[in-house]
């Protein structure tokens, strides 16, 4: 019996200190292993913002072991959906990539009380994107 391959995820904003990380959590708290996911910064910060690790712990996701990764080649040709968040042209482009750019408000410098819309937010689109994939959420 052949199992279909996992989908791969890629999700990219500038930082990846805030909207990127906080989609990658979501996806892997709601997918598991059912989808594989990875995050990276065209510019990446030094740590993950901490509203953002507040904002997702109040939701029951810890992301505070979190770090921004650097965007790399390899990330972008070995995933299946890149979602650029306000990247612009850092991201490289492959043929044959599903690529969807979400257009999120930027939490860099806000605290929690502005970072719950932007999360909350994310997690509807998350699960839109969860079944667009096929998987289904509990």
């Amino acid at each position: 019996m052949n199992t279909p391959a996992v989908p791969s995820v890629l999700f990219v904003c500038v930082h990846n200190a805030g909207r990127s990380q906080m989609a990658a959590a979501f996806l892997t708290h709601l997918g598991g292993d059912r989808v594989q996911v990875r995050s990276a910064g065209s510019a990446p910060a030094d740590a993950v913002n901490p509203a953002v690790v507040e904002a997702m712990n109040e939701v029951g996701i810890d992301i505070s072991a979190e770090s921004p990764k650097v965007l790399t080649v390899a990330a972008v040709r070995s995933s299946d959906v890149v979602i650029t968040m306000g990247c612009g042209d850092a991201c490289p482009y492959f043929p044959g990539k599903r690529y969807l750019d979400w257009q999120l408000d930027d939490p860099a410098g806000q605290g929690v009380g502005a970072v719950r819309p932007i999360r909350d937010e994310i997690e509807r689109r998350i699960r839109g994107l969860l079944a667009e994939l096929g998987i289904e959420t509990a």
